[in-house]
């Protein structure tokens, strides 16, 4: 319809207010003062009580906002799923079990998008737990709608069952998902970064001048194919430079301008693989001494409880001595939003290298776009619609089939930036510049949340679509 079209454009040109819960107030228990101190921290009851706060506390806060207005929620992973119990019992009014007509029209109002197929990303809890801190009334309605799943309160499986529409963040992973949650119809919304936020200073300049349609319509980036090749370089050498000049500020280490620049940020966890890049110290070597000069800038946190990851950034410096002078490695502290948009526009290449298929999607790569900093990424996730071999950038690990072994990852890596990536940058360097300009063109012009609005729009919010199916035995009796 055309005025959804229109609301999604308001949306996507507008600020929208984003509520903060806290439970830190007087009138609280010290134990209930402490619930929102800590992402992601505590014990499995300490994170159950604070989806209590998330799900049926924004549920109750969204009605007094919008009292008597209809509302479509979008549960994002299944943190927030609670709220399908709010707005059961909301109602039902406390006076009678639910229904299957009662089930479904809670779904209608209830979008639902899974983000991970990390295990870690979709939380359970014991029945027993569950029962003591949500209370006999919202316990029994997870018994009388049959809505425990083996035993348990499976938050995942609660918003799959009552939701009217249920998508995955990119086309692969709509597959993996449909995988794991078998009998659950899946779409597919692609997620995308916000353009505008995301580019350069240099690069805004750039296309206010040549595609100054570009800040209303994303789409328009798709003319940056007409910028010249020498203004693409020009922009991006001074977006490189203020990476470098970060990392001297920083660190007090002085990159070289003309060497090719590798950037990676990514949480510190094992499978995004942060050290795959150093699987051969000997084989980098050779590449950056025989093909040309490399030099590599790291950023991102591990999580303060995973000590996976922190021995991943131990192993990172490690091979960051070994290698000295001979390829330059330097590991950028305390990355945030700001570090993370000057190093996606300021490398030269972005690499991303995860085990697939546990990239839901990605969005990293699609800053580093924006910007004319091409990816060279596992074909996982986002990059598979993405990466046009050789125009967009450059896929690890051979073809797209599946499933794949990943063991050969780190060889296909290096062959690739010894035989295409390094004699393209050096010897070819308006080859180059037109991969650069083709990663804006067609990736940059697409994978924003301009088009991602739009589609949930079309897809989701203003679309009656039909009730996503649930399994056999997943529903009430009448």
């Amino acid at each position: 319809h055309p005025a959804s079209f229109y609301y999604a454009y308001l949306l996507s040109h507008q600020e929208v207010p984003v509520y903060l819960l806290d439970t830190n107030l007087p009138e609280n228990s010290e134990a209930d003062r402490s619930l929102t101190d800590t992402l992601y921290g505590g014990d499995p009851r300490y994170r159950l009580c604070q989806e209590v706060v998330l799900g049926m506390g924004g549920a109750m806060l969204l009605a007094q906002l919008h009292p008597g207005t209809p509302l479509q929620h979008h549960i994002n992973e299944g943190h927030a799923s609670l709220l399908i119990l709010s707005l059961l019992e909301r109602r039902l009014g406390g006076e009678r079990v639910p229904t299957v007509e009662d089930i479904e029209a809670v779904a209608r109002q209830c979008i639902f998008t899974t983000h991970t197929p990390v295990p870690a990303g979709h939380d359970a809890f014991p029945a027993d737990l569950a029962r003591g801190i949500l209370g006999g009334r919202i316990a029994g309605l997870l018994d009388a709608a049959e809505l425990w799943h083996d035993g348990k309160l499976n938050m995942t499986y609660l918003a799959l069952r009552c939701s009217r529409f249920i998508n995955a963040v990119a086309h692969r992973h709509k597959e993996v998902s449909q995988e794991m949650f078998p009998g659950f119809p899946m779409s597919a919304v692609t997620n995308g970064v916000h353009a505008v936020t995301w580019t350069s200073d240099p690069m805004r300049e750039l296309f206010d001048r040549f595609v100054p349609e570009w800040r209303r319509d994303n789409f328009f980036l798709r003319h940056a194919c007409t910028i010249p090749l020498d203004e693409i370089r020009e922009a991006h050498s001074r977006a490189k430079r203020g990476l470098l000049d970060e990392v001297v500020q920083r660190t007090g280490v002085q990159l070289d301008p003309k060497a090719f620049t590798i950037g990676f940020a990514r949480r510190a966890t094992p499978y995004k693989r942060a050290d795959l890049l150093f699987t051969d110290l000997d084989r980098l070597r050779a590449i950056a001494k025989h093909t040309g000069p490399l030099q590599i800038v790291y950023g991102g946190k591990a999580h303060p409880r995973d000590g996976n990851g922190r021995d991943i950034i131990k192993r990172i410096f490690d091979a960051s001595h070994q290698l000295g002078a001979a390829v330059r490695v330097v590991y950028l502290e305390n990355y945030d939003m700001s570090l993370g948009r000057v190093l996606t526009s300021g490398c030269d290449v972005w690499l991303n290298n995860p085990i697939p298929p546990l990239e839901a999607s990605g969005t990293s790569g699609m800053k580093a776009a924006l910007n004319g900093v091409p990816s060279f990424s596992v074909l996982d996730g986002w990059w598979i619609e993405g990466c046009h071999e050789g125009t967009t950038g450059w896929g690890i690990g051979g073809d797209r089939e599946r499933p794949r072994d990943p063991s050969g990852d780190a060889t296909d890596l290096y062959e690739k930036l010894e035989r295409i990536i390094l004699p393209m940058f050096y010897g070819l360097p308006y080859a180059y510049a037109e991969v650069m300009r083709n990663a804006i063109a067609v990736n940059g012009a697409y994978f924003n949340t301009q088009r991602m609005v739009l589609q949930y729009a079309y897809n989701a919010y203003f679309v009656e679509a039909p009730l996503a199916a649930r399994p056999e035995g997943a529903a009430v009796s009448s």
